[in-house]
């Protein structure tokens, strides 16, 4: 049956088993906790001990009361042994607990530190809510690992002999006729384990595109309502809920089998004792004291076998999730070939040298980022709403993005960047930053290729605004210390005022402390443009790269926006990026892009006369 489901946007091509993990992989988490493994599997040694001297003494028990003999001390060290049981038990429990809860946290700080140091082109090709449902989700199934039935087999596995060999001493025929019910139960349990981890490595794929559908919506939330595409929403989250139900159903079937097995044999075990044994009672092969030690020995060693299964399933469902947080483990982190060892003191400054130059540069995105907008264009493809953004992204996915782009920036200039949508301006911005490095050609800072140099101290040099520029849950100040850590209040207010936020502190008596809600909610779209320039001014860069960062102004505040940046521009290199020309004719020199090169260079009056698609941007902008 094909599945016909819709998918949100961004998401990647499924593969329906999932990323598979070995046992091997899995002994770095629970040996990175071995001083509480090696306690509990002591704890468990002594409980163990402790269990199977009981039916002994029980026996002794029934022996006495039938010769009628006097018990004696019998039932007091009975007692006494139950007591040191149960607390022992009790205590071991506690060092479970504690143990894969340990487990759980070491394997989210793994995955937290290696998200965040992936490359940028990872986020692009990845799905925000799949990510997060790996840090939440799956690390949650290795605490199972640890509480059902793993970290105390040494005593499971002494009580299981130790109660085998008191069976075969006491009766070994009883013995042997349960034995065969006890190795078909074995057996069919392993048979099924592979199959649980594989479904369960489904599940936690469909898990994760569930947790990336409801990420979408809510993030989008206003834009869905205001699109009337509610119902559409629902109908697509929905379908990933089912998804995730469907995958867990085929868990529970895998499961549904290993689960009551350890009960079937028990049951059948008793039954083979009560049936045989009694016959053997009858023709006095055996006593009944005899008889209901091994039928508590038999107890015992069940226990263990139900126990050894329950470790198998939670095993078999660790690693279908511990291949989903390995996936990500084993992704190269951004400066993982970097030639230069990360956060050396490497100058920057030459003698001279433009600020930045472009030198026949080339740029293709990588395979997986291209496959990803491809299918985000295949999805939306079919809605009217986003017909735009299909062709945006299946443009921007084939070929080259830039072609032999070359231009250089003197130091102290302001550089405009301009030209139509797709043309690979934004490109350019993220090159600087090295967020993805340029397939051919050279980009210098200053004459040093930025390749070679450490990224940290690359990215210093740069004061970086997007052209979405996300605002952080929390307050001004937050935002504004995200890349000036050391930020007094004065130093957050002093830079709010710089791009005309000074009502925004004077509305609220909480000042530089007051909240702006998740994403920014509290204040205008183009209120968080001028928090995202505020936070790049205030950590003074000597380039600033400005990606339109005056699209959601007003004229008014636009104009007291270039003025604030002409303030602080002075003695600093400014690459800016814009559509709207007013914003820019006054650059030191203008770059016109068109599908990946440079078709024209010079001031606003030269390009006019000399670029005919400047010529015709300016016209349409009534500049001309």
């Amino acid at each position: 049956m094909s599945d016909t489901r819709r998918r949100s946007p961004f998401s990647r091509p499924r593969k329906d088993d999932g990323p598979r993990a070995t046992f091997r992989q899995l002994l770095p988490y629970l040996l990175e906790h071995r001083g509480v493994m090696i306690g509990v599997a002591v704890l468990s040694v002594v409980a163990a001990v402790f269990t199977l001297v009981q039916p002994l003494m029980i026996g002794q028990v029934i022996a006495r009361v039938e010769s009628q003999d006097p018990l004696g001390w019998l039932i007091v060290l009975l007692v006494v042994f139950v007591l040191l049981q149960s607390a022992t038990s009790a205590y071991q429990h506690y060092l479970l607990q504690r143990a894969g809860t340990a487990v759980v946290l070491s394997s989210r700080r793994r995955l937290i530190r290696r998200i965040l140091h992936l490359p940028i082109s990872e986020f692009d090709a990845r799905r925000t809510g799949d990510l997060v449902s790996r840090v939440g989700t799956d690390t949650t199934l290795l605490y199972a690992v640890l509480t059902q039935g793993l970290a105390d087999s040494v005593g499971n596995l002494l009580i299981f002999v130790g109660a085998l060999i008191a069976m075969l001493v006491i009766d070994p025929i009883l013995l042997l006729t349960i034995a065969v019910v006890l190795v078909a139960a074995v057996g069919a349990v392993t048979a099924f384990a592979g199959r649980i981890r594989s479904a369960t490595a489904v599940q936690q794929t469909r898990v994760g595109e569930l947790a990336s559908g409801i990420e979408r919506a809510i993030g989008s939330i206003r834009t869905i309502r205001a699109s009337g595409a509610t119902a559409r929403e629902e109908e697509a989250v929905a379908d990933n809920a089912q998804a995730a139900y469907r995958a867990g159903l085929d868990v529970a079937k895998a499961s549904a089998f290993v689960v009551p097995v350890a009960g079937l044999a028990m049951n059948v075990s008793l039954l083979v004792v009560l049936g045989v044994g009694g016959l053997r009672v009858a023709t006095g092969a055996v006593s009944v004291a005899s008889l209901v030690t091994f039928a508590m020995f038999l107890f015992l060693m069940i226990m263990p076998l139900g126990s050894a299964f329950g470790a198998l399933s939670s095993v078999g469902q660790a690693l279908g999730a511990l291949g989903r947080i390995q996936e990500v483990l084993d992704l190269p982190e951004e400066d993982a070939n970097d030639t230069v060892r990360t956060g050396s003191a490497v100058p920057v400054l030459g003698s001279g040298e433009p600020a930045i130059a472009f030198e026949d540069v080339r740029f293709r995105y990588p395979q997986n980022v291209v496959e990803a907008r491809r299918e985000a264009a295949a999805e939306v493809q079919s809605s009217a709403d986003d017909a735009h953004l299909a062709s945006d992204l299946a443009s921007a996915s084939d070929g080259d993005v830039l072609r032999g782009v070359s231009f250089a920036v003197p130091v102290g200039s302001r550089i405009a960047l301009v030209g139509p949508s797709g043309a690979g301006k934004s490109t350019i911005l993220a090159l600087i930053e090295r967020f993805y490095d340029a397939t051919g050609g050279s980009i210098l800072l200053h004459g040093n290729d930025v390749r070679d140099l450490p990224r940290e101290a690359l990215r210093a040099q740069f004061g970086y605004v997007e052209q979405d520029a996300p605002t952080l849950a929390g307050s001004l100040a937050d935002n504004l210390r995200l890349a000036s850590p050391n930020a007094t209040d004065a130093d957050c207010e002093r830079a709010l005022r710089a791009v005309n936020l000074g009502h925004v502190i004077d509305r609220d008596q909480r000042g530089v402390d007051t909240p702006v809600g998740e994403d920014g909610v509290m204040l205008s779209g183009g209120e968080r443009q001028r928090l995202a320039i505020a936070r790049a001014l205030l950590s003074a860069p000597p380039i600033l790269l400005l990606d339109e960062s005056t699209s959601s102004l007003d004229g008014l505040n636009e104009q007291r926006m270039r003025e604030a940046i002409d303030a602080v521009a002075q003695g600093r290199t400014l690459i800016v990026i814009a559509h709207r020309l007013s914003t820019v004719i006054d650059s030191d020199k203008i770059v016109v892009l068109e599908s990946g090169r440079v078709v024209g260079e010079g001031t606003h009056a030269e390009l006019v006369e000399s670029t005919p698609l400047y010529r015709e941007l300016a016209e349409h902008q009534l500049l001309v």
